[in-house]
């Protein structure tokens, strides 16, 4: 199962792949085909960057491109003229860092190309050859998308190499990160807390004096425990609750929402150590004390427990055959004809198979972002519709979710990276400023 798992990349790297993923869909690459004859005639400069032009026609592809990727994502699409904005705003930052990169000799040779197809061409379930043959069904020359390729992995080489080496990450920094972490998880994950309580039932249809005369004597009970006596001994003696005292009345630490609210209300503003006033109840009246309050002094990150089915395509099993039995087996597991762990055991194509499937218990990013997409988006118990990913076809059964503590070394490491990806982020819009403003850009006539 180690296949699944994703590799760590940087911010920039990561976003480049991101970006060929979706140029080698067809939708993404249709409208980079060659323009017709006449649109040839009709193209025109819209902008000059340091002496080098962009057309009309580079806008018209880079826009139908944007498009096309903010419909693959959902949401709301920029209408037209945004999306030329965009389109135009982009082609002159990338002319004029491509200009750079070349000042700066970075060159890709041919072999870096070779690998990105591959890795183009894996994350579309193609081998290489099938992808050269979509391409050429689109009417895209290979050379265009190579091409495409090597300025996305200089762009890449040249921010590595002007920002990625500049921005520093203190432990004063981690330290006031997991700070505020800390405070903000407080705010949301409910503090553990244990409560000693004494009952004095009061039976159903009592009459006003003796709920009248039960109310007396907790108020009695309680006093004397603010008093010093000791809580856990009243409880043994005078406690009708049902476990009558065991415990000394103690009911163990667990989530503060687990407690009733009226519980939590008596003993909101008490301190460790001290006494509530009786409460009422519909079994009678609650004498609370504070045993412990503990508040989380570690992250916690929520944890998926899930186990998979994997058939991977081959010559003696197509992709869509696979997709078709891993259906059947669902169908079987979710009327209850089948047990997911028993089929696992029999045909998944994965060192997970003995295990039945069970891929142990995963923090965010450990699975390549398609197959966690699809395992985030369930509930424990739900089997997903099969799954096409890199690495064959899955079928998906979440088992658990937790949140569990992180390490002290997990925080850090976290807090350090998030740090980073912000860094970063802030390093490189500066920097695109800084290329654009020091570039000479004439704009000509509007894109159409």
């Amino acid at each position: 199962m180690n296949k699944l798992f994703s590799p760590a990349r940087s911010a920039f790297v990561a976003s480049v792949w991101g970006v060929m993923g979706l140029l080698a869909s067809t939708g993404a690459w249709a409208q980079t085909a060659a323009p017709t004859t006449s649109n040839r005639q009709a193209d025109f400069i819209v902008a000059v960057v340091n002496s080098e032009p962009i057309t009309n026609r580079d806008v018209q592809v880079l826009r139908q491109r944007l498009a096309n990727e903010a419909a693959a994502r959902g949401g709301n699409r920029p209408d037209a003229s945004e999306l030329t904005r965009l389109a135009l705003d982009q082609l002159i930052n990338e002319k004029a860092q491509m200009q750079q990169a070349r000042e700066a000799g970075i060159k890709i040779d041919s072999e870096a190309i070779d690998q990105a197809e591959l890795n183009v061409a894996a994350s579309n379930q193609l081998t290489r050859e099938e992808m050269h043959k979509r391409l050429a069904q689109d009417g895209i020359a290979l050379s265009s998308f190579r091409e495409q390729l090597r300025t996305q992995l200089t762009l890449s080489r040249l921010r590595e190499r002007e920002i990625e080496g500049r921005v520093r990450v203190s432990d004063l920094e981690v330290e006031q990160f997991l700070r505020e972490q800390l405070k903000a998880q407080a705010a949301q994950v409910p503090a553990q807390l244990n409560l000693g309580m004494i009952l004095i039932a009061v039976p159903e249809n009592s009459s006003e004096a003796a709920v009248q005369a039960f109310g007396e004597r907790a108020a009695d009970v309680a006093r004397r425990a603010r008093a010093g006596e000791n809580f856990a001994e009243l409880a043994k003696a005078v406690s009708q609750a049902t476990d009558r005292g065991a415990n000394g009345g103690e009911m163990g630490l667990r989530p503060a929402d687990r407690y009733p609210e009226l519980f939590l209300d008596a003993t909101r503003n008490l301190k460790t150590g001290e006494v509530s006033a009786p409460v009422r109840s519909a079994a009678g009246f609650h004498i609370l004390k504070v045993l412990e309050r503990r508040q989380a002094n570690t992250l916690l990150v929520t944890q998926t427990r899930a186990r998979h089915i994997l058939l991977r395509p081959s010559a003696q099993m197509s992709q869509a055959q696979a997709v078709a039995k891993l259906t059947e087996v669902r169908q079987a597991v979710v009327s209850g004809k089948a047990d997911f762990a028993a089929v696992a055991r029999q045909m998944s194509q994965d060192g997970s198979a003995q295990q039945g499937g069970d891929l142990g218990w995963a923090n965010p990013g450990m699975f390549v972002p398609e197959f966690e997409q699809v395992m985030n988006r369930l509930r424990p118990g739900q089997v997903a519709e099969p799954l096409v990913s890199r690495f064959g076809v899955h079928l998906i059964e979440v088992t658990d979710r937790r949140n569990a503590p992180m390490s002290d070394q997990e925080q850090r490491t976290m807090a350090r990276n998030a740090l980073r990806e912000k860094k970063l982020d802030e390093a490189y819009a500066a920097w695109v400023e800084d290329i654009r403003g020091r570039a000479y850009v004439e704009m000509r006539e509007p894109p159409q």
